[in-house]
């Protein structure tokens, strides 16, 4: 595997997880250095192959990747209440661990407008079942106003959290 000989610095993941906040301030760090800011969002419950391969796709499209993780009352609010099975902490101190990540912020609505608006990433990402007309139209409008460029990344076929789920009850 020659691939394998650049440098990578490793973060403690804990690090990558920050306050809407401290988003915002590092997203004026990136901006100052001319680096593009890919944004996605997600529940991420049990990370499968077919997120990694969607979070990996993401990154390349710019600079830098920010992870908007659904808070676990918005998961249950959008799931049902069973769901999630892994709590926000751990959901984003999982994704958080993956290279291709560079910040994580948990947020508490369905809907990640609010994030979108004080962020305003140069790119955001949604899987292939998505199109510009079926994104949710609060947050469509929201990165129409902040100029985001959007991009859609088809999915792994066979991967999804539902599904692992109910192999695992059986």
């Amino acid at each position: 595997m020659t691939n394998l000989t650049t440098q990578q610095t490793l973060i403690d993941p804990e690090l990558k997880i920050l306050t809407l906040d401290e988003a915002i301030n590092w997203r004026s760090e990136l901006q100052d250095n001319r680096e593009k800011l890919v944004m996605t969002n997600g529940c991420f419950d049990l990370l499968h192959r077919g997120h990694v391969k969607y979070l990996y796709e993401a990154r390349k499209k710019g600079d830098k990747l920010l992870l908007l993780i659904n808070s676990d009352e918005s998961v249950r609010a959008i799931k049902g209440s069973n769901r999630p099975v892994n709590d926000e902490r751990s959901r984003a101190y999982v994704v958080a661990a993956l290279a291709c990540i560079d910040a994580v912020v948990i947020f508490s609505g369905e809907r990640c407008t609010t994030e979108i608006k004080a962020i305003r990433p140069d790119i955001y990402v949604k899987g292939g079942d998505y199109t510009v007309e079926t994104l949710n139209s609060e947050e469509r409008q929201a990165l129409f106003a902040v100029g985001a460029d959007i991009k859609f990344i088809n999915f792994v076929d066979g991967f999804s959290t539902t599904n692992t789920i109910e192999k695992m009850s059986k």
